[in-house]
């Protein structure tokens, strides 16, 4: 297997390659004062089985191009077989029309990666369950619900579950945080400091029994869309209640209006959600379930697009923390004291042992 990556996510494809026990192989990447980007492969790939990996998030159109140059490239030296690894799908919220005259977008960049190449797919996350459908290609999902669950499950200090072998060694590889007991003990600190001291707590999820933590916690989906998700959760948690908001959005100007709650809630919350992008469906969730009596919330998302001003959007949001993978690099201007990243090499590692 050769394996290449695509100048999004160097970081995430680096700790695959290690994981898999490989060097990523090079590329010669040129950008022209045009802005057209130049691809040559720096090692022979003729019938070989390769496989590059390639978030498509900001700059998305710039991403795409580069990976379709890629694929190309791959398939016209020979390789046998061509994995594409997105861990972020660009235009997955465009799957389908929703006002007349609309394109659909997310299928036009699939086809784009199926005609230059590509015969097999990797996602995570997709923001819908029909998004595979797309694909006239073998396609794989994978999900970063069992690390979130295994999170919590963490600093719960519950025993585990009903898992399977591959999660358990997950589990059993992943680096432990400590988390100090309130978060008025210690507070938020600056970014470059030790990951250790970035590690929040979940304030009162260090004391008490694991029985009473549960009945004071609810899975909370901020839209509709993200119910089947959070059901996912719930079962990984060995059924922990959930609640659901209602929101409305504005197709035109992106606008969010998140008016309704469906279900009981209780002191602590833990939102679920696929990306978080402007931040806004967060926070006005966030608001809305404070407004409505929750004490704590906890955002896991596995996406972290973070368009416009949401970094300093969630630091100042009433979440104690907010927990992502690292689909998408993160860079350091983007990074704030209430972040937590959780890798998801290992699963794409596993995954790309049996493709």
């Amino acid at each position: 297997m050769k394996l290449f990556a695509g100048s999004s996510n160097i970081p995430l494809a680096s700790k695959v390659a290690e994981k898999l026990g490989l060097e990523l192989s090079p590329i010669e990447h040129h950008t022209f004062p045009d802005g057209e980007q130049r691809i040559m492969l720096m090692e022979k790939v003729s019938n070989q089985d390769a496989v590059v990996i390639q978030s498509t998030g900001m700059p998305t159109d710039k991403n795409y191009m580069e990976l379709y140059f890629i694929i190309d490239a791959l398939r016209r030296s020979g390789a046998r077989s061509v994995t594409v690894v997105i861990p972020y799908l660009g235009y997955q919220r465009q799957d389908h029309i929703f006002r007349e005259g609309e394109a659909r977008s997310l299928e036009v960049v699939i086809r784009f990666m199926e005609q230059a190449g590509g015969t097999k797919f990797i996602g995570f996350d997709f923001h819908s369950v029909k998004i595979p459908e797309l694909f006239l290609k073998p396609v794989v999902s994978l999900s970063a619900l069992p690390l979130f669950a295994e999170k919590i499950r963490e600093i719960y200090g519950l025993s585990r579950l009903s898992h399977t072998e591959n999660d358990a060694r997950r589990a059993q590889n992943s680096t432990s945080s400590q988390f100090p007991s309130s978060l008025s003990e210690r507070q938020l600190t600056s970014k470059g400091k030790d990951k250790s001291q970035k590690e929040l707590a979940f304030s009162s999820f260090a004391s008490g029994q694991p029985t009473a933590l549960l009945q004071d916690t609810v899975l909370v989906s901020p839209d509709m869309g993200g119910l089947r998700r959070l059901e996912k959760m719930s079962e990984l948690l060995g059924g922990m209640t959930t609640v659901s908001i209602e929101k409305n959005r504005d197709l035109k100007t992106g606008a969010i209006d998140a008016s309704t709650i469906h279900g009981t809630l209780k002191k602590r919350a833990l939102i679920i959600d696929d990306m978080i992008s402007s931040g806004r469906t967060i926070v006005q969730a966030s608001e809305m379930l404070a407004r409505n009596g929750v004490e704590e919330q906890y955002v896991f998302a596995t996406h972290p697009v973070f368009s416009e001003d949401a970094p300093m959007i969630l630091q100042g949001s009433q979440v104690q923390k907010v927990f992502v993978t690292d689909s998408i690099h993160v860079p350091e201007e983007k990074q704030f004291a209430k972040l937590s990243i959780i890798s998801i090499a290992e699963l794409l590692a596993e995954q790309l042992k049996v493709n």
